[in-house]
Order: structure tokens, then sequence, then C-alpha cells
């Protein structure tokens, strides 16, 4: 776990200040989201700081992904404030939104790769889509070669899909994420489906990444021990809001009910 000085554990929604004074790269506030009678996000807030990782838990349907889809522009939040970067998300048009996307990696719970495309091209793909953003290159595969051996995996070059394994797939996603050298990255569910010998090998290459590059995580997890290993600090999804806040540690002893929940097995 990362042993820089932790913020204090908070419940009921309030905002953390980080006593390292690091910069905020995503800050959320007051965020509302409801779908007729269901109220899915009633007033939640999150900051993250710049190489923080940081986990969120909650339980189905808590509204987990909702707030990553406000969060990238990809749903309309009923109110709140949400900045992302230095660039308040809901100000910006299409392609704002597009150039701000380029800086966050987004690893998606079923890697999302395209079926019908070798390794090769599933990661040449965000490079042509992002030529603004890497400027002109003549050969794409020093940049892909790299980015699959950050992973491990150099040897799939030329490989589909369908010929991976699941714990590989992963690696390729997130390999296809890095190619874009981005700023902040998105988990959802990094170990979801996996066997628990992939889910420790892709919990240490999260954190390999994170060292090497510095990046701020975001990580939606249900896996505990996940949450454990990965995190620097915890946010707890209930009720709409950001009920607690604190390390593995300091969540892991809490007496109350509605966060013990999260802890029992």
């Amino acid at each position: 776990m990362n042993q820089r000085t932790h913020i204090p554990y908070v419940k009921n929604g309030t905002l953390q200040k980080d006593p390292e004074g690091r910069k905020v790269v995503i800050e959320i506030r007051d965020l509302r989201k409801s779908f007729g009678d269901n109220h899915v996000l009633n007033g939640f807030n999150l900051r993250l700081y710049e190489g923080e990782n940081l986990v969120i838990m909650g339980k189905s349907g808590s509204g987990k992904s909702v707030m990553i889809k406000c969060l990238v522009g990809l749903m309309q939040a009923d109110s709140g404030y949400i900045e992302v970067l230095g660039k308040e998300v809901n100000t910006l048009d299409r392609a704002q939104l597009d150039t701000l996307r380029a800086d966050i990696g987004f690893l998606f719970q079923g890697s999302a790769l395209y079926d019908s495309m070798t390794v090769r091209e599933n990661l040449e793909f965000p490079m042509r889509r992002h030529k603004e953003k890497l400027g002109a290159f003549a050969d794409t595969e020093p940049m892909v070669l790299e980015a699959l051996e950050n992973v491990g995996l150099a040897h799939t070059l030329d490989l589909m899909p369908e010929e991976l394994s699941g714990g590989m797939k992963r690696r390729v996603a997130l390999a296809r994420t890095l190619i874009l050298k981005p700023k902040v990255i998105l988990y959802d569910e990094p170990t979801s489906g996996l066997d628990p010998i992939t889910a420790k090998e892709i919990i240490e290459l999260m954190r390999s990444i994170q060292k090497k590059y510095n990046t701020s995580s975001l990580i939606i997890t249900h896996d505990v021990d996940c949450a454990r290993v990965i995190s620097e600090r915890m946010v707890l999804l209930v009720d709409g809001i950001n009920y607690a806040e604190g390390t593995y540690a300091e969540l892991s002893s809490d007496k109350d009910p509605k966060v013990e929940a999260f802890f029992k097995k």
C-alpha cells in the first residue's frame, strides 16, 4: 500500500483535503442523478489527487457506473459540479470532450477489445483516433510494442482476441489504454471474472504502471482483496453519497453496519 501520509477518515459526504498538497485531478461536488423516482446519486462528492490510487466500492446499482458516465461526459447529471484535469466537464463541447478523453484511460470490465481486429490493430485504433495528441508517426509498431512490453505481452502482437485468455485480454486492454499515455486511468472491475492468481497479476501490473507513469487511478471494484492491496484511499458509495472514506485499515475496522457490510465474507 502507498505509504504517503493518509487523509483523515471521515463519513457522510465530506470532501477531504490532501495533507501533502497534491494537485486535484478530479473533483466532483454535490453530484445528483435520478431516473424517475430512483434517486441514484444524492449529492456525491469526490476528490482524486495526482498520483493516487483511489478505490470506490458500492453494491450493485449504487450508482458507480452512473458516476463514471457523468465524469467522462457520457451522461448528463441533473445537477452538480465535475472537474477533470482542470476542465469543467459540463461546459465542454463534443470536440473539447474528445480532447479531454484522450488524457483519460478507461479499462472496461469486459476488456472491450474489437474481436475482428488483431492485437496490433486494437492498439493502433486509438492512435489513429487521437493523432492530434500523439503527432505524426510513420510506423506504429514501436509504440505498439512498447505498450505491449509494459504488460508483458509483446509476443501477442498479431494474435486475435479469441486466441487470448481472459487475463491476457485484460492486459492487452490495459496496453491499449497506456498507448495514449493518459494522466488518469479509470478501472471498472479490473479483476472481475479472473481466477485468484490472474487477478493478483493484474493488481501487481496496475501498481507497477502507477509507479512508472505516476498516473492517478480511480478503481471501481467489488473485490475486497484488490481494494486492500491497491488502494491508498477508499470511498464507500452508499445511499447515493460518499458515505465513508479512509484507508482500508480504517474502513475495515469500522463498526457502522453500512460499512461493515462491505468487509464481511
